[in-house]
């Protein structure tokens, strides 16, 4: 929904917390949920929508006039689309999504396709006089990155991408930018990192310097709150190192990580089993759960998924804080020992982002495998009340 007209500023929630592959599946969600948050928070005016649209369901958009009708019923239902989360390819839910959710990644012919085609239907979805976001992988899943040469692939197809934009932009006259959304494990998962990559590999691709003003037109970063918390780098300080730096902030999702602080160690093996226990509960099969610990030295050390995590946690003396890469709801004050990152999202953050970017995005993704108390509302309930977490902030 719009939130602010000068300086325009639209907050939505990303629909891929709602299962569906297809169209039709991707159509219920909306029809059944997104309409169903509208009457809570907008019943008098449009909503608007952060879509998630897989290859399957963006290749039944393919045609204008799958889009139009599309349009004709999102106009219908008083709501619009003016974002699109391009991160998952393929299967979201119900499944093991795990790494896979990285591929194929932007050394691909076939990232590159489909990231172009969802930038065709959201310029056919855009209401007039909006840009469109769509945020997008950092590039690959880091343990898949070997040589220079596929560092040069993604940055070669990244750029065709913003070419392929620039061309929408002289055609419809719709602007779409996309937003490379940094996260543990990931090519591009530090701030230092986007812009050493926009600054040295990505501009290396370009043509020119006219291309590579055309290259910061319409690539930028998407900031997830949630990620940039996991680095334990400040999510404000990421947002102005990434405006000092001159690249674009294309979205921004709000989504809040998993924390606990350790308590004092004991000394004997698996010392901390209230710590260790309440986190296995967040320890599922379906998504990556990337760990990060920090110990009071200020040192980081890392691991891919919490499973990998839990028993260095138990045993280790000198780890004092412990994030997961695991969305959970805004609002939820969590439970000792358990919290969240939210308040990490300050007023001053707030600030700038509205600042920075005219897109943010509630994202809570990982809803359908929470602990079960904490879903008992719904999922609605649950949308409802983090926009509604949001809007009191603005």
């Amino acid at each position: 929904m719009q939130i602010q007209n000068q300086s325009p500023l639209h907050l939505t929630y990303c629909l891929n917390i709602h299962p569906g592959e297809t169209l039709a599946e991707n159509l219920a969600a909306i029809r059944q949920h997104a309409v169903a948050v509208k009457q809570r928070l907008a019943p008098r005016r449009p909503f608007g929508l952060g879509l998630r649209l897989g290859a399957a369901a963006a290749a039944e958009l393919r045609a204008p006039a799958a889009r139009k009708k599309m349009r004709d019923e999102l106009d219908a239902l008083g709501l619009y689309a003016f974002t699109i989360n391009g991160f998952p390819y393929g299967q979201f839910h119900g499944a093991r999504v795990k790494e896979n959710v990285y591929a194929p990644d932007w050394r691909t012919r076939e990232r590159l396709d489909y990231t172009c085609l969802l930038a065709d239907i959201l310029a056919d979805l855009l209401p007039e006089g909006l840009s469109g976001s769509i945020s997008t992988l950092p590039g690959s899943f880091k343990p898949w990155i070997h040589k220079e040469a596929d560092v040069r692939a993604m940055a070669q197809n990244l750029v065709a991408c913003a070419r392929h934009l620039a061309a929408l932009r002289a055609k419809t006259g719709r602007e779409i930018h996309v937003g490379m959304e940094p996260e543990p494990f990931c090519f591009l998962e530090m701030t230092d990192e986007v812009i050493k990559f926009f600054e040295g590999p990505l501009a290396a691709a370009c043509a020119d310097a006219a291309e590579r003003e055309l290259v910061r037109r319409h690539l930028g970063v998407c900031l997830d709150t949630c990620h940039a918390a996991l680095q334990f780098e400040s999510p404000l300080d990421a947002l102005r190192r990434y405006r000092a730096a001159g690249l674009r902030v294309s979205k921004i999702q709000l989504s809040a990580a998993l924390e606990v602080v350790l308590a004092e160690f004991r000394g004997n093996r698996n010392s901390r089993p209230e710590e260790v226990e309440a986190l296995r509960a967040f320890d599922e099969p379906v998504y990556l759960h990337q760990t990060k610990a920090r110990f009071k030295s200020g040192e980081l050390l890392a691991w891919p998924d919490l499973s990998d995590a839990l028993p260095a946690i138990a045993e280790s003396g000198r780890l004092e804080t412990v994030r997961v890469h695991f969305h959970v709801p805004l609002f939820w004050k969590g439970g000792a020992p358990l919290r969240s990152t939210a308040p990490d999202l300050s007023a001053e953050f707030f600030r700038e982002a509205c600042a920075a970017t005219g897109h943010l995005e509630v994202e809570t993704y990982t809803f359908a495998v929470l602990p079960e108390t904490m879903r008992a509302a719904g999922v609605v309930d649950c949308i409802g009340r983090e926009l509604e977490w949001v809007l009191q902030r603005l």
